[in-house]
């Protein structure tokens, strides 16, 4: 595991293995990669790409003027990249640099053409950078990760992506999240159909209150929806690096005293209770049931690149660059 500081990173799929905050970690995570390669069902801590979230009918219906078709890997649909997305893949890292004036740690993959059936060749790079923030007192653990691809070689003119963190969160040191303080920053979302693939409309999620707190308990609220942060769709560029960094969720366990920020330049972030979880327990790492994590997955709009008014935020053409941030902070206190 690559260290510095607060964070542990795996080259297996540029993995999040560590998030310590005074010795506590709050990541779900394992102890060794070979516990990864055959248990990490629930994607834990990965890189996921090359396109986050899941794609309708796993087929791209219009792209360099066809279709293509990917796996089918969460009922009829495409999941995170296929069967084997980039959280599966073995990144080249961590190679130590300065990035905007900071240390960090890279990691860079080669996606070959047609992989899982996408087109175009493309260099992805992850960046992880370390730090520590003082403020009012507290010191905060703070990771900001950005998300860089571009298509290389003459395979194909465009290509369609869409990268995320699937860390998974828990601030109880327990075997459940009940009892943590969820505020989120929008309480707009994607409608969904029964299989998780929008059907168009975009409403005030049940329940949700933006920047109104509430409570997770044993079993509900049970939400695996996508929260949306940027309703103007043809505003969002496949490159969101330039845009403000906003917090889209803050979270707290009274019992813990743990805290944690999720910010990011993305226009969306899937949340996601932990209800499919089920990881046994492995060479000393208990096990893991439903709810013993929930995920914060800043992202692009679910479906965009089937959607023909949302499609320009995960297109990727010749000579442009797909790129985000995710910013994490967390402190106890």
């Amino acid at each position: 595991m690559a260290s510095a500081d607060s964070f542990g990173f795996l080259p297996l799929g540029a993995i999040i293995q560590g998030f310590q905050i005074n010795g506590k970690n709050i990541v779900q995570s394992f102890s060794t990669p070979d516990l990864y390669k055959e248990y990490n069902s629930p994607f834990f801590g990965e890189t996921i790409g090359r396109i986050a979230n899941r794609v309708s009918g796993a087929k791209i219906n219009s792209l360099n003027g066809k279709s293509y078709q990917l796996a089918a890997n969460n009922g009829p649909n495409s999941l995170h990249g296929g069967n084997v997305g980039w959280g599966k893949r073995e990144f080249d890292g961590p190679k130590r640099v300065t990035r905007h004036g900071k240390d960090a740690v890279l990691f860079t993959l080669t996606s070959p053409d047609g992989e899982e059936g996408y087109p175009g060749t493309l260099e992805v790079r992850v960046w992880y950078t370390q730090g520590k923030e003082q403020d009012k007192g507290i010191e905060k653990a703070v990771l900001e990760i950005e998300y860089e691809a571009e298509l290389v070689g003459d395979s194909a003119n465009e290509t369609v992506v869409a990268m995320t963190n699937h860390s998974y969160f828990n601030l109880t040191q327990g075997a459940s999240i009940a009892g943590t303080q969820v505020t989120l920053s929008t309480s707009k979302h994607q409608v969904l159909d029964s299989t998780g693939i929008p059907t168009g409309p975009i409403e005030d999620y049940p329940g949700v209150t933006a920047s109104k707190p509430f409570t997770l308990g044993a079993d509900k609220p049970d939400i695996d929806d996508c929260f949306i942060v940027n309703a103007e769709a043809s505003s969002i560029p496949v490159d969101t690096r330039g845009l403000p960094i906003k917090k889209l969720a803050e979270f707290y366990h009274p019992d813990s005293k743990l805290h944690l920020e999720v910010s990011s330049t993305e226009p969306a972030f899937q949340f996601y209770t932990g209800k499919y979880i089920d990881v046994p327990a492995l060479e000393g790492d208990p096990a893991r049931g439903a709810r013993s994590g929930f995920c914060v997955e800043p992202s692009r709009y679910v479906d965009a690149v089937n959607i023909p008014e949302y499609q320009g935020m995960v297109l990727l053409k010749k000579g442009e660059k797909y790129g985000s941030k995710i910013v994490y902070r967390g402190w106890e206190g």
